[in-house]
């Protein structure tokens, strides 16, 4: 629980079981046993944005090919990712980049607060993989028509790309990809929901992060490369 003057957003804490039937903690389990059984080059973090990216056809398309694993849990907010990066799964994995995608869930905090939850995870991710390259991927715009949460996501990403120019290994890859019609609003063709990509909808932007992630992994192995012959 939050202190008095602490940032909610960047304080980890597990989901709340409010269902009782412990599917949360028993995800989070098996994302940790994966951790000690897998060797990942590529580690995907977030909520269901990248826990459906695995269930849809471009996972195994450009993914997969790259050894990728995928630790999303739909509903997180920050300070859940935080706590499971912190609690195991991190533990026992060496991955070359690691993917985080989190922050749209955090309805009930600024977007200071929720810049600041994403910036704890990111040093987190930091201290604990430091070989790792992390890319942070900015908040999805999200509803049919222009809203609050657009605008708040929006703020958001300014600031997460910001204090990303600070911290070293570390890059901001953008969203947008044209969601946002001239008219102002989303398609169901690329968000089924609104929120939530369809297969349309995540070509738009797994097509470049593709490309992004193939070239940070070739200039990862170039450097192992010139430290062997060195």
């Amino acid at each position: 629980m939050a202190g008095v003057g602490e940032n909610p957003a960047a304080v980890p804490v597990p989901v709340e079981d409010v269902q009782g039937d412990g599917r949360w903690m028993c995800i989070h389990d098996r994302y940790v046993a994966a951790a000690h059984e897998k060797e990942p080059d590529v580690l995907f973090i977030g909520d269901s944005l990248i826990q459906l990216l695995e269930q849809s056809t471009i996972w195994n398309e450009m993914f997969v090919p790259l050894h990728s694993l995928n630790f999303g849990i739909g509903g997180d907010a920050t300070q859940h990712v935080l706590w499971r990066v912190q609690n195991g799964e991190l533990e026992n994995i060496s991955p070359k980049v690691i993917v985080l995608l989190v922050g749209t869930n955090n309805h009930e905090h600024t977007v200071d607060q929720v810049a600041g939850g994403v910036e704890a995870i990111v040093k987190y991710i930091s201290e604990k993989q430091p070989q790792s390259h992390i890319v942070v991927m900015g908040l999805p715009p999200r509803g049919q028509k222009p809203n609050h949460l657009r605008e708040k996501n929006s703020a958001v990403n300014v600031l997460i790309a910001k204090f990303l120019e600070t911290i070293p290994n570390a890059d901001y890859f953008s969203t947008d990809a044209d969601y946002v019609q001239s008219d102002g609003l989303i398609d169901c063709r690329d968000m089924y929901d609104y929120l939530h990509f369809t297969v349309n909808g995540y070509r738009k932007i797994c097509e470049s992060l593709h490309d992004n992630l193939v070239e940070l992994l070739t200039k990862q192995g170039v450097e192992s490369c010139k430290k062997i012959d060195q």
